[in-house]
C-alpha cells in the first residue's frame, strides 16, 4: 500500500443483475438495490461497511421511471446518509461521465467513496403497460431535484433533420454506417456479410456472460440474413444490428479511495484502479459535423487518456467500445487505433447492446462491471471502456487496471479540442442539384421502406437533409448507391435522384 497514494480512485465492487420474467424484483429501484447490495458483496470483507458509509449516491438517469432524484430513493431503501445524491442528464455516456466526476473528487481529497447505480425495467414495463396494468412504482412530488445534476443536455437534432425523418437513434445511425460502407469501397450485401463476420462473435461473448439477456449465439449468415423476425429496420441495419432497450437489468459499482479501501479492509485483489477517464462532444447538431463517419471527440479522448498513462491501443487487453450499432464500433475503433474484426481482441466484453441488453443509459455500467471483473483475472493488463451518447454526440473514455497507475488519476476535458474543428452550414430549405453524402431508408414491421432520407452537400460544403415517401424513390435510392452521385433537393418528391 505504501507505493498507492491514499487519495487514488479504486472501483472495488461490482453487482450486475439481469430480471427474467415471473423471478425477483420487478422495478428499477428494487433491481438498483440488489445491484447495490450485490456490489457491497462483491467487495468482500468490508463491503458492507463501505456501502452504509457511501459519501455519494449517483444514479445515471432512468428512461423506464423518469423521476428527478432516483439516488435519493436509493439511498433511503438501502438505508444509506450520502452527503450528495447525483443523476445524469439523457445519454449513454452518463456512467463514465460519473466516473470521471466522482474518481477527480477522491483524486482531489474531497471525497472518500460513491455508488454508481442505474436500472431498467423496459421489458416489465411494455407489458404492464400492454396488459392494462400499473406499475406502482415511486414518485416524487414537484420540486424535488438531486444534489447535483452531471452532464450536458440540450435538443438533439436540428429541425431540418427531424424534417427529414430523423427522429430516433435508427434513422441517424445507418447514415454514419453507409458513410463508412461507402469508403470502405462495398456493396450493402458486401458490409451486412462483413458485419455478421464479426457481429456473430458479440452474440457468442453474450452465450457466455450470465447476465446477458440473450444467450443465442447467431451464426454470420443468421446476422446478415432478413430472415427469422430479423426484419429490416433502416438499411443497412436489420434488427439484430440494433440495440435491444426492451430488457430489465441493473448495475452497481462502489469506488472509493484507496486509503478508505484499505481502511474498510477490502482485499487489494478485489481493487480495480481508475488511471484515467476523457469526456467530450462532437459537434452537437449532426448536420454541423466535419464528416458523418468520424468523430474528432472520441480521436482526442483517446489521445488524452493513452498519452496519460503513456501507451497506444496495442497496450490494452480488455476492450468494450459502445455497440449500440455497428459504425459506433467501427468509428470508435477507428478513432482510438483497434482493429474491429481482430477476433484475438473482441471489442466487447459483454456481448454489446443488441446480444448483451442495451439498458437505455445504464449500458456501461455493466460494461465497467465486467470489466473490473476481467481485470481482476487479468491484473497486469490495461481494460478500456467507451460510452456514447445520443447520435454519436457525446463520449466518454474510462482506462482501468489492477496494476496501479503510474500518474495521479486525471479527467480529461477534451471540449475545446473538439470545438476548434470545422463547423459545416445546415441549410433549412435547400433546393437545387446536391450531391449525396449518405442515406438510408426505414422499414415498418412488415419489411417495407415507409420513407428515405438522404445527406447532402453543396459546392459550398453546406450540408442538407431531405426526406421521401415517394416508392419509385426510394426504390431507385436502395437498388444502386447513390453515394457521390447528384441529388435534385426542393422538388415536390422531397428528392429526387
Amino acid at each position: 500500500m505504501s507505493s498507492v497514494d491514499p487519495r487514488t480512485p479504486v472501483l472495488v465492487g461490482t453487482g450486475q443483475v439481469t430480471h427474467r420474467s415471473g423471478s425477483g424484483p420487478t422495478s428499477p429501484l428494487e433491481l438498483m438495490v440488489e445491484a447495490a447490495r450485490r456490489a457491497a458483496a462483491d467487495a468482500g470483507s468490508g463491503g458492507d461497511a463501505l456501502l452504509a458509509g457511501v459519501q455519494s449516491v449517483a444514479v445515471v438517469d432512468v428512461f423506464s421511471w423518469p423521476i428527478p432524484d432516483p439516488g435519493s430513493l436509493l439511498a433511503t431503501e438501502l438505508g444509506l446518509s450520502p452527503r450528495e445524491t447525483v443523476r445524469t442528464v439523457v445519454g449513454g455516456n452518463g456512467p463514465i461521465a460519473l466516473l470521471g466526476d466522482l474518481a477527480a473528487q477522491i483524486a482531489d481529497g474531497t471525497l472518500e467513496s460513491a455508488l454508481i447505480a442505474g436500472g431498467e425495467v423496459v421489458s416489465a414495463f411494455r407489458t404492464a403497460m400492454t396488459t392494462g396494468g400499473e406499475t406502482g412504482w415511486p414518485t416524487q412530488p414537484d420540486g424535488t431535484a438531486p444534489s447535483r445534476v452531471v452532464g450536458k443536455d440540450a435538443p438533439p437534432s436540428h429541425p431540418a433533420e427531424l424534417a427529414a425523418g430523423l427522429v430516433v437513434p435508427a434513422n441517424y445511425y445507418p447514415l454514419f454506417e453507409h458513410a463508412l460502407r461507402h469508403e470502405a469501397g462495398r456493396s450493402t450485401a458486401e458490409q451486412r456479410a462483413w458485419i455478421g463476420s464479426w457481429w456473430s462473435r458479440y452474440s457468442e461473448v453474450a452465450a457466455g456472460h450470465p447476465n446477458a439477456w440473450s444467450r443465442t449465439p447467431m451464426s454470420a449468415e443468421q446476422v446478415a440474413s432478413p430472415e427469422d423476425g430479423n426484419r429490416p429496420i433502416s438499411d443497412p441495419y436489420l434488427k439484430c444490428m440494433v440495440a435491444n432497450i426492451t430488457v430489465d437489468q441493473s448495475a452497481a459499482l462502489l469506488l472509493t479511495s484507496a486509503g478508505a479501501a484499505e481502511a474498510a479492509g477490502i482485499a487489494r485483489d478485489r481493487w480495480v484502479f481508475v488511471h484515467a477517464t476523457a469526456g467530450g462532444a462532437d459537434h452537437w447538431l449532426v448536420g454541423e459535423r466535419d464528416q458523418l463517419h468520424r468523430s474528432p471527440a472520441i480521436a482526442a479522448g483517446g489521445a488524452a487518456v493513452f498519452g496519460h498513462a503513456g501507451i497506444d491501443a496495442d497496450d490494452v487487453a480488455l476492450v468494450d467500445l459502445y455497440s449500440c450499432f455497428p459504425c459506433a464500433v467501427q468509428i470508435g475503433a477507428r478513432e482510438l487505433g483497434f482493429v474491429v474484426d481482430d477476433p484475438a481482441r473482441p471489442l466487447t466484453v459483454t456481448g454489446g447492446l443488441v446480444f448483451f441488453g442495451g439498458p437505455a443509459n445504464d449500458y456501461v455500467t455493466h460494461s465497467l462491471a465486467t470489466l473490473v471483473d476481467r481485470a481482476r483475472q487479468q491484473p497486469d493488463e490495461l481494460a478500456l471502456a467507451s460510452a456514447v451518447g445520443w447520435y454519436m454526440t457525446k463520449h466518454g473514455l474510462a482506462l482501468l487496471s489492477a496494476r496501479p497507475p503510474a500518474r495521479p488519476f486525471a479527467h480529461h476535458d477534451v471540449q475545446a479540442t473538439v470545438d476548434a474543428g470545422p463547423r459545416r452550414t445546415i441549410v433549412d430549405e435547400p433546393s437545387g442539384s446536391w450531391t449525396v453524402e449518405s442515406f438510408t431508408a426505414s422499414h415498418d414491421r412488415g419489411g417495407s421502406a415507409n420513407f428515405g432520407t438522404v445527406a447532402a452537400r453543396d459546392e459550398r460544403g453546406r450540408r442538407a437533409f431531405a426526406k421521401t415517401d415517394d416508392a419509385a424513390t426510394i426504390a431507385r435510392l436502395l437498388a444502386d448507391d447513390p453515394i457521390g452521385q447528384p441529388v435534385e433537393l426542393g422538388v415536390a418528391t422531397g428528392f429526387a435522384l
